[in-house]
């Protein structure tokens, strides 16, 4: 495309976006002038020899252009994140599981890990993660999904995944590198309850080998169980032992204690039942 034909294109462009707007105005000069900001609608070049009139913007119309865009870009990285979210989580209840909607059950450890979310890009670049561990019900679960939602909001990938899920989708699969690096896909893998899947060698290989793939990534990995750290760290079986200190090797423990709301939550459900029920 010639020099001629891309002036004429943008000429015309420009054409296109010009608007006579009520209170605009002509000038003394023969040219168009916004009747708001006074400033030029239109312009004189000399093109080949030829004086041309052409459009050209005005402060409103700049402020508009930029309004819109604005609008455009605030539109699309919130379709983005929506996907985002939808990729991460296998309930949509999930997407509530915020900071912002935390009940306060253990404040000092969800304050970590909402530091850890603050901080993210810093604990990614050093490989560090968290092992969320304790008791069943103290909010391990709640937190991991927070810290995944936070992530989300700030237009960084996330999935929230558990064992039984990735055994079921490797099992019969031939080639699983490719599962793997999917994974990998996301900036920080959170694998729920560890420890409740069942115990099998090949269960026992396939968390060694997602564990070590996210570890030689260099990228974060997010723990929860119910299990015993202490008990994690003395572990004798070998499958395991190896997954465990791969796991204490590259997340920092966080331990949750307290009531079991899970548990508090069922029984108060079967109170307001049975009073309705007038039992």
């Amino acid at each position: 495309m010639s020099f001629t034909e891309v002036f004429i294109n943008a000429e015309h462009a420009a054409r296109d976006n010009f608007r006579i707007n009520e209170g605009d105005y002509i000038g003394e000069d023969g040219l168009y002038r916004c009747g708001v900001c006074h400033k030029k609608k239109e312009t004189i070049i000399t093109f080949g020899g030829e004086d041309r009139k052409v459009a050209c913007i005005c402060d409103c119309r700049e402020a508009e252009l930029a309004k819109e865009k604005a609008e455009k870009e605030e539109k699309e990285r919130r379709e983005r994140i929506k996907a985002m979210r939808r990729s991460c989580f296998v309930e949509e209840k999930l997407y509530n599981w915020t900071f912002a909607n935390d009940k306060g059950s253990n404040p000092k450890q969800t304050a970590a890990v909402k530091k850890y979310a603050n901080d993210f890009e810093g604990f990614k670049k050093d490989g560090i993660g968290l092992l969320l561990w304790g008791s069943c019900g103290t909010g391990k679960t709640y937190a991991a999904c927070a810290l995944a939602n936070a992530l989300i909001d700030k237009g960084i990938s996330a999935k929230v995944t558990n064992f039984g899920r990735i055994l079921n989708e490797l099992q019969g699969t031939f080639d699983k590198q490719p599962y793997l690096d999917e994974l990998n896909r996301y900036s920080l893998l959170v694998i729920d309850d560890l420890g409740i899947e069942r115990t099998s060698e090949f269960s026992a290989e396939q968390m060694y080998g997602v564990i070590d793939n996210r570890y030689k990534s260099g990228l974060p990995l997010i723990i929860t169980t119910n299990l015993d750290l202490h008990e994690m760290s003395r572990i004798e079986d070998i499958r395991y032992k190896r997954i465990y200190e791969r796991i204490l090797e590259v997340c920092h423990p966080i331990e949750f204690k307290g009531v079991n709301y899970r548990r508090k939550n069922i029984v108060a459900s079967y109170d307001d039942i049975n009073k309705k029920l007038g039992l």
